[in-house]
């Protein structure tokens, strides 16, 4: 039997590209003048600055396959499904897909946002090969599972992201496609729709589809998926049963991710984060600690969102550091870094190693960046209780008293 997926040397390089600065009339009737000889100039650089994304990247997939791919940030996960889509074209290598493809990459990707939700699907529908009357005859199905009836008929650019990704996965899933490739974008929705939308990707699975999964939700990946391909640097690391990839991925992650940032990150050009993470470091449980977050900025800047979000080994949100405050957006001005601090009278975690990423918005820019840092809760201080074992203890750490009432026996 043919792969329904052939990757053979898969490779993408992308050039990066430096924005000028902005200039006045006289500036740009200058360039416009000197352009030739800059142009020259510029022929003769044999070796202008680039990046892999993906670097040889050979594998197979066959038809009702259900695989996960997982790696860090820049592993080159995306990248990988963009170019299976065929919404890019790779630098080398060949990559072979046969069937009808159905992907969720980007929040609004393939909705045009003039056009109602009812449109759209009949327009993707159209894209993928179907015939009106084939569209039509899901279109309660997809109406029902995106939950969106009462907006069917208003343009999606008035959708909330939410919504848009909701109507994107059903039209995805429900269209019947050969392959069915999703991203990390299902982080969007609420609870109760992630797990629709992950039994969904089940039943297409069964019906003898393909789903190829990409999430820092490793949990769900484990349940989800047989497989798993892991990456990092754009290139794979390991192919095969998905317990043995995660695990080999969390002993790989537990070496990265610091405990403290040891130098600034750059989140945009305009801005960086110069310190993250909790303070002491380790910690006992139920000990009280500080998070620090402090921000760059070269222009004054209005925050509507600054958040620390927490997850353990096994990619599930523990929980979020939120620092909105009801009086106010948090400001920033040039030469003033945004510094901020939540204090915490008790580590409410069992001992463990947390990760660490941050959730940054400001006007139409929102940065979600996983993995930024760890936190590493030790067991409590000065209590004498027999401990459970680790995989049955959980992760809260609650916070009581035991008080018997009836005598104890020896």
């Amino acid at each position: 039997m043919r792969p329904v997926i052939l990757s053979e040397g898969l490779s993408k390089r992308y050039t990066l590209c430096y924005r000028e600065r902005y200039g006045t009339i006289r500036d740009s009737l200058t360039s416009t003048m000197t352009a030739p000889a800059r142009w020259l100039r510029r022929s003769e650089k044999r070796d202008a600055p680039s990046i892999w994304a993906l670097k040889d990247v050979s594998f197979e997939i066959e038809q009702g396959e259900l695989v996960g791919i997982i790696g860090r940030n820049g592993s080159g996960k995306s990248t990988l499904l963009k170019i299976l889509s065929r919404i890019t074209e790779p630098t080398s290598g060949r990559v072979v897909v046969r069937g009808r493809v159905g992907s969720l990459l980007e929040v609004g990707t393939g909705f045009h946002p003039e056009l109602t939700g009812r449109e759209n699907i009949f327009v993707n529908g159209v894209i993928l090969g179907m015939k009106r009357a084939e569209i039509a005859q899901k279109f309660d199905e997809i109406v029902a599972f995106s939950e969106v009836d009462a907006f069917i008929d208003t343009p999606v650019k008035h959708y909330s992201s939410g919504m848009q990704m909701r109507l994107a996965f059903a039209v995805a899933a429900h269209l019947e496609p050969t392959i069915l490739l999703v991203d990390e974008v299902l982080a969007v929705g609420d609870a109760a729709f992630q797990k629709k939308c992950i039994g969904k990707m089940g039943d297409v699975a069964r019906e003898g589809r393909t789903v190829l999964f990409v999430s820092h939700d490793l949990t769900s990946v484990q349940v989800l998926c047989e497989r798993a391909i892991r990456l990092a640097h754009g290139q794979i690391q390991g192919i095969g049963a998905v317990g043995e990839q995660i695990n080999a991925y969390l002993s790989e992650s537990r070496t990265m991710a610091p405990s403290e940032l040891d130098q600034s990150i750059p989140l945009s050009k305009d801005l960086s984060l110069v310190r993250f993470g909790f303070a002491p470091n380790p910690v006992a449980s139920g000990s009280p600690a500080t998070f620090h977050v402090e921000l760059s900025v070269p222009r004054d800047t209005r925050f509507d969102e600054v958040a620390a979000l927490v997850h353990d080994t096994l990619g599930r949100r523990v929980g979020v550091i939120d620092f909105r405050q009801p009086s106010g957006l948090h400001e920033a001005r040039p030469g003033e870094n945004l510094k901020l601090t939540a204090k915490f009278s008790s580590v409410p975690l069992v001992e463990g190693e947390y990760r660490i990423g941050a959730s940054i918005r400001s006007g139409d820019a929102h940065h979600i960046v996983y993995d930024l840092t760890t936190l590493d809760v030790t067991a409590k201080e000065n209590v004498e209780m027999l401990p459970y074992r680790a995989e049955i203890r959980g992760l809260v750490a609650f916070d009581y008293t035991v008080q018997s009432l009836t005598p104890q026996t020896r």
